[in-house]
This record gives C-alpha cells, structure tokens and sequence, in this order.
C-alpha cells in the first residue's frame, strides 16, 4: 500500500525541522508526522477517555505502523505499549524513534502477524486498532485471539473501515490494490462478528461521513502543497502519496466505503 513505502519521508520532516538522524525528539515534535489514521492526536485523546486509560496498564496495539500512536499513547496515558507490527521497515523505524523519544521502557516493539505471534502468556488491559484489522483476514481467528488476550473485563477498540451495499468484483479488486482491503463486513455485521466472538459492543459510532470530508480534504491540502513536497521528499514519494490519497478519497466518495469507532467489553462466558 502506497501509504507505507518510502518510510524514509519522516527523517525528510525532521531534517526540515534541523533534526540529525541520531538526534533526540520528543513525542510532541512527531506527532505531526507519525499519526497516519484519521484526525491524528485527538482520535487517540477520545480512545484514552472511552477505554478509562489509567497509568500501569498494558495495552496490545495491532499494527502499529511506524509507533506514531504507541508512543503517543504510552506518553499520554502513562501505559504500557506493546506495538505489534507486520512490516520489518516499519517496525525498525518505529523503534528507532521510540529510543529516540527516550520511550524504550514504555513500549515493545514486536514485529509479527497477530494471527500466529506467540505472545507467550501475555493478556492485556486493551487491544486497540487504528485503521488496520481490515487488512487481515481469517477474522474469525483474529476476533478469537482479541478475545483470548484480554483480560477479565478488558476492552477492545478500533477505528476500522467496512463495507457499505453490494460491492462488485471490480470494486473489491479496487478496494484491495489501492488500500490492501481483505475484509470489509458491513456495519452490522461487524458488530455481530464481535458479540459472536465474545463481546458486548458498547460504542459504535459511524464516521463515514466524518472521514470521507476528512480525507476529502487531506488530499486537496496535500496538492496545494506539492511544489513544498517535492522539495522536501522528492517526486517519486510526492506521487505516491497523492495516489494514495487520491484512491483513498476516491473510494470514501463512491459511497461504497465506510468507517466506524468502536468500543467493546470482553464478556466472560459465550
């Protein structure tokens, strides 16, 4: 997916910015460059406030692309983060800044595929996602394993998108290459998936209507500052970014596509 290659576009940032490759940063002075979901810290802000985040827990985040939200997360809240993630240029770029951000102690980084990673015993406060369980498949498995990681009472959260109507062999063709859509239920069977799996659904939000402005808007900020981007990044990067965002705005518009917030409490029996 084009939104995650040419990782190195953070470093371009923070050279901009007067950062050296080994210098220190805070998670502040990231944070405008790591959040790749939807309306950056202030998603994250919400998700603490819903989950009632206290300092000394240890949540599971799944996917956590270059840590932008881990680290944010671990900071805010004062919880521990384990970060797992599938992609090895994302995982080592996310540890780098982490160190750099003095944030080792708080967070684990741990490349893996959440369907198979051994977590060795492990059980969490909460799982929580941002814009990456419709990559995975088997969601059965995955819903199962959420289940199993969580403690008593424990909470489940994503922002996730799914799919709305009838959509065609050629659309879902689409869906997958542009944005590496798997599966995409439709809204109430997102929901049912969980209460099969072993949850009581608490909060569900639709923000597909929020999002499509959203990312609407994303892509016209991004090309009114493409000569700053090229500049910066260079045109092979520029250009995969704006076809990035470009599907992305693409797909919100053609109705076919949604998003939703959603919050869910382990129960203790099936």
């Amino acid at each position: 997916m084009k939104l995650y290659t040419h990782v190195e576009r953070i470093d371009n940032e923070l050279a901009e910015l007067g950062f050296g490759p080994a210098d220190e940063l805070t998670v502040a002075q990231l944070s405008a460059f790591d959040q790749l979901h939807y309306h950056g810290t202030e998603a994250l802000d919400g998700a603490l406030q819903m989950l009632g985040a206290t300092a000394g827990q240890h949540w599971l985040e799944i996917g956590s692309g270059i840590g932008g939200p881990a680290r944010y997360l671990a900071h805010r809240g004062g919880i521990r983060v384990t970060a797992l993630e599938l992609q090895p240029d994302q995982n080592r770029l996310a540890a780098a800044l982490s160190r750099r951000c003095g944030m080792a102690d708080s967070i684990d980084h741990v490349c893996g595929n959440f369907l198979d990673h051994d977590f060795a015993g492990q059980q969490f406060d909460a799982v929580v996602s941002w814009l990456a369980l419709y990559h995975i498949p088997e969601r059965p498995l995955l819903l199962a394993r959420c289940h199993a990681l969580l403690q008593p009472g424990g909470r489940f959260y994503t922002e996730d998108l799914y799919g709305i109507g009838d959509i065609d062999a050629i659309q879902r063709a689409e869906l997958e290459r542009d944005l590496y859509a798997i599966t995409l239920p439709d809204l109430d069977s997102y929901c049912s998936d969980l209460e099969t799996a072993g949850f009581e659904v608490e909060h569900c939000e639709d923000m597909t209507a929020d999002w499509a402005e959203f990312t609407h808007a994303r892509l016209a900020a991004f090309r009114a500052e493409r000569e700053r981007h090229q500049r910066v990044h260079g045109a092979a990067t520029v250009q995969a970014l704006d076809d990035f965002y470009s599907a992305v705005d693409h797909h919100f518009q053609s109705g076919k596509l949604g998003g939703l917030r959603l919050c869910a409490k382990r129960r203790d029996s099936r």
